[in-house]
């Protein structure tokens, strides 16, 4: 008898740990969805929201990047062979992971 309610408590321990684990990995992806979205999002006061400039502005629709050319264009902003009004400056600031980040949430999927 004993055995039985230790085995059912075994059990039941079992599946608790089981659903914290799938909410604790839940909670790790919607953290860092909501990290990606932080970085991109930096690039909205100039680029606009999703990377796309207000109409007549003078900054440059980036959306239109695949995420390889924009990562491509923020490492050469970064390395100082791209230079322009602030984005070498800027680039500067970003580890090279979180420059891949931006460029995986705002460039182009296909």
């Amino acid at each position: 008898m004993a055995s039985v309610s230790l085995q059912k408590g075994l059990l039941a321990a079992g599946v608790c740990a089981a659903m914290f684990a799938a909410t604790a990995s839940a909670q790790d992806i919607q953290a860092q969805r909501l990290y990606a979205q932080s970085l991109a999002a930096t690039c909205a006061n100039c680029h606009g929201t999703n990377g796309v400039s207000a109409p007549g502005a003078t900054m440059p629709v980036i959306n239109q990047l695949t995420s390889s050319a924009m990562y491509e264009q923020l490492q050469a902003y970064k390395t100082g062979a791209r230079t322009g009004t602030i984005m070498h400056q800027l680039a500067k600031g970003y580890t090279d992971e979180q420059l891949k980040i931006i460029a995986d949430v705002l460039g182009k999927k296909n």
